[in-house]
């Protein structure tokens, strides 16, 4: 009953920990009950040691899981399910890893390789088939921005560190005080506990107050037409959803607008991707930039391709019962006095609804089933590189970041790297309804100004759209469920941070030390408890 009490605190801690509601010190003592229970499961006569760990462990993870993340049930109960208890299952397999080399090695060294296990687990989460990275523990200061300044250094994996080291450090306090009955010994691992807590804020304190945001000199507009995708935005023409945009846009258009940013796959209705210069919505956008030179408009929208070349048949394509194949795309494109339309696709893609994972392994059990957690069911096509749109101002590079990929640091630096000034954030958060899911996924996009010190221009179809400046300060924002235009002006930014130079360089160490502490512990034999 202890042990239980133990996971069901550590899952209370993290969750209430978590944003947009929670307060990230219980982030700093969250794991400390999970570690304290698997110390007792270690030291006890239990026969199933790992078998007790897991499932201890996985009760306290799913309550975390499903409490910051129970809103994927809004769109699809199963895709929700399924990610509550897969994901939660991957974190329970860290602490039976973290288990086993606790009987073989040293306290510090069984330690020194959890900390650096979970930092190669969220990579992993960054980079594989089923890619879930909402819940890496970096991301969990996105509402305190002020606290995580020198993200611009390490990127969210610095965070995770932090959290890592000090729940260690009071763990360890934790068995101090057990085995000597005595605080007088703690008062110095009191001090160092809260100096680690301590010190990085004020490091980022000293940073806020002293980063200077540059001239605000682009003007944007970003779109919120507030279009219900259940029921309305697959139903809706492209030429009426122009009109809509067109009318958004005059309100807060001047002369001097540079930019106007509208959201996710507004243009729903798919458009042959090699026919979009006849299209009629697309004649009514030129005409208006005609009269309106100095804009640029920047959008989503759904392109299909039919293939008649067989050759031409990639990994993503999709084939339809007719008989024949195609590609879908879920993109962005950007408009102006230019000849030339500038095309960006989605490469981020939601798992089980715009790419089914290890498809070769998984569709001949499943078929063509898809989850779906928001979106239009089928295999996206990607591109390797990160556009970066030009514009009519040259001070203006427009990085069009879609919707899930701005969950991913390193990800987003690739736009920057190759020149973007400004990031655009293209979404569609109304699947999820008024719950968390939009909130924390505006919450997020602080973490992508913070790291690459770029002011954002966040388009959201039914909200929150949203300009953020370079420090994470969300500078003005429109509700929720309503229609409008949001106008204002950000800082178009050449420098490069350290972190966008050098990505995830934590968690490529980590790996590293995770990798080495395993293969030289993992065959000793257990030492004694």
């Amino acid at each position: 009953m202890k042990n239980f009490l133990l996971v069901i605190l550590s899952g209370l801690l993290l969750a209430f920990g978590w944003p947009t509601y929670g307060f990230p010190l219980l982030l700093f003592i969250g794991f400390v009950p999970l570690l304290l229970m698997e110390h007792q499961v270690r030291g006890s006569q239990i026969r199933w040691k790992k078998l007790t760990v897991f499932g201890y462990s996985y009760v306290g993870l799913i309550i975390w899981n499903y409490i910051t993340t129970n809103w994927l049930q809004y769109a699809d109960v199963f895709g929700a399910s399924f990610a509550i208890l897969v994901n939660s299952m991957l974190m329970a397999l860290m602490m039976v890893l973290y288990h086993s080399i606790a009987k073989r090695a040293t306290t510090n060294i069984s330690l020194l390789f959890l900390m650096c296990l979970w930092m190669a687990f969220e990579k992993l989460h960054l980079g594989w088939d089923f890619s879930w990275p909402w819940l890496n523990l970096g991301n969990g200061f996105s509402e305190y921005f002020t606290w995580i300044q020198w993200y611009e250094y390490t990127g969210t994996f610095g965070g995770t560190l932090w959290v890592w080291v000090v729940n260690i450090l009071i763990y360890k306090g934790v068995l101090k005080y057990h085995a000597e009955k005595s605080v007088k010994p703690l008062k110095k691992d009191g001090i160092i506990i809260l100096s680690t807590i301590v010190l990085p804020i004020l490091i980022s304190l000293t940073i806020y107050h002293t980063y200077k945001i540059g001239e605000q000199d682009i003007n944007v507009i970003a779109l919120q037409p507030n279009i219900d995708p259940y029921s309305e935005k697959y139903n809706v023409p492209n030429e009426a959803i122009a009109d809509l945009l067109l009318k958004l846009t005059e309100e807060k258009i001047t002369p001097q607008t540079d930019l106007v940013v509208a959201p996710e796959t507004v243009f729903a209705d798919h458009v042959k991707i090699n026919q979009l210069e006849e299209a009629y919505f697309k004649r009514k956008l030129d005409l208006y930039i005609a009269e309106h030179p100095s804009i640029n408009i920047l959008s989503g929208i759904s392109f299909i391709n039919f293939i008649t070349d067989e050759s031409q048949i990639k990994a993503q394509s999709n084939y339809h019962s007719s008989g024949f194949w195609y590609d879908d795309y879920n993109s962005a494109m950007l408009l102006n006095t230019s000849d030339s339309v500038q095309l960006y696709h989605k490469s981020k893609l939601v798992v089980g609804v715009e790419t089914l994972p290890y498809k070769d392994i998984i569709k001949p059990i499943i078929g063509d089933f898809m989850i779906d957690l928001g979106g239009t069911l089928a295999m996206k096509t990607t591109q390797e590189e990160r556009e970066v749109f030009t514009t009519t101002n040259p001070k203006l590079a427009a990085a069009p970041i879609i919707c899930y990929e701005s969950v991913y640091g390193e990800f987003v630096t690739g736009y920057v790297r190759n020149g973007a000034t400004v990031l655009t954030i293209i979404t569609n958060d109304a699947w999820w309804g008024e719950t968390q899911g939009h909130k924390q996924h505006l919450s997020y996009a602080r973490l992508r100004a913070i790291e690459t010190r770029r002011d954002i221009v966040r388009s959201a179809n039914t909200g929150i759209s949203a300009l953020i400046n370079a420090k994470g300060e969300i500078t003005k924002s429109l509700p929720y469920g309503t229609q409008g235009a949001l106008s204002g002006a950000v800082t178009a930014n050449e420098k490069l941070t350290f972190y966008t130079r050098a990505g995830d360089y934590i968690a490529r160490i980590a790996i590293f030390v995770a990798m080495f502490v395993f293969l030289i512990t993992m065959f000793r034999k257990p030492r004694m408890s």
